[in-house]
């Protein structure tokens, strides 16, 4: 049984030390004197985030603020439709609505994958929608939306019919009661889809890399200008590339502890204990 033991838990620490090293890595590198793919801290210096003081400051900052645009846009989009639309699923009653609901999931995952990223480049010419910040949002939030609604369906299955009721007999419509009653009793599922759909859009490599074309490279979120940084030599510039990918991944450690903190993660729908 001891060696047995034994066996399990230095596996466990080799899964482990997998995924520690990369975070290891990111939080050392960026103040390493001589960075490298290795981890380790030399020295400590500030050189390698001279990218945001330097002459071009501005364009080396301006990805951050287009992936703040795309991913509270998209964020912003997933809460007011998925909400919705989780709403009116909760409480509609048709034959084959779970079948449905299962099926759109499904199809989800191919939507904004590379197999489908010409056709969507295809209507999204058409629609005179490229180089803009609203067709890159568009996408995204599509491809998210039916995830988010059935995320959202299982905490709006949760909020009371009682409450709806009391509410309509004292003189709400429709739109008051989902915006008074059901909308803040799902606040822990709201919560959760807006983390995730922030995520999901601030992360996203694909879309705006081929909704953005050359002329609108302005428009580059993080996650596509980070591959600007390398040296005339086309050689990577790997404290530069640490220290970007520093900063990029602040934001989204500092939004789900902001949501955390403010609605926490209770997956069990409904009111919260």
């Amino acid at each position: 049984m001891k060696a047995a033991a034994i066996v399990k838990y230095a596996l466990m620490a080799l899964f482990l030390l997998f995924f520690i090293m990369p975070l290891c890595w990111l939080a050392v590198t960026p103040f390493s004197t001589r960075p490298s793919m290795a981890v380790a801290l030399p020295g400590l210096t500030l050189n390698n985030f001279s990218w945001a003081w330097s002459a071009g400051a501005r364009g080396n900052l301006l990805p951050f603020v287009s992936s703040a645009i795309l991913s509270a846009g998209c964020m912003m989009l997933v809460v007011a439709a998925g909400s919705l639309g989780a709403y009116g699923l909760a409480r509609s009653g048709f034959r084959g609505k779970e079948a449905a609901l299962y099926g759109l999931v499904l199809l989800s995952s191919i939507v904004t994958g590379v197999a489908a990223m010409v056709p969507i480049y295809g209507l999204m010419l058409k629609l005179r929608l490229v180089d803009t910040y609203l067709g890159v949002v568009l996408v995204m939030a599509a491809g998210y939306l039916p995830t988010a609604v059935f995320i959202l369906k299982d905490f709006m299955d949760g909020v009371p019919r009682s409450y709806e009721e009391a509410a309509l007999v004292d003189g709400s419509s429709a739109w008051q009661v989902f915006r008074n009653v059901a909308f803040p009793l799902a606040r822990p599922g709201i919560a959760v889809i807006a983390l995730l759909a922030f995520i999901n859009a601030w992360s996203n490599f694909l879309i705006p890399f081929i909704l953005f074309t050359s002329h609108a490279a302005d428009h580059y979120p993080l996650s596509v200008a980070i591959f600007r940084f390398q040296d005339e030599m086309g050689i990577l510039k790997i404290g530069t590339i640490a220290s970007y990918s520093l900063a990029y991944a602040l934001p989204v450690i500092g939004v789900y502890f902001w949501i955390s903190r403010r609605y926490g993660f209770g997956f069990f729908g409904g009111i919260k204990g």
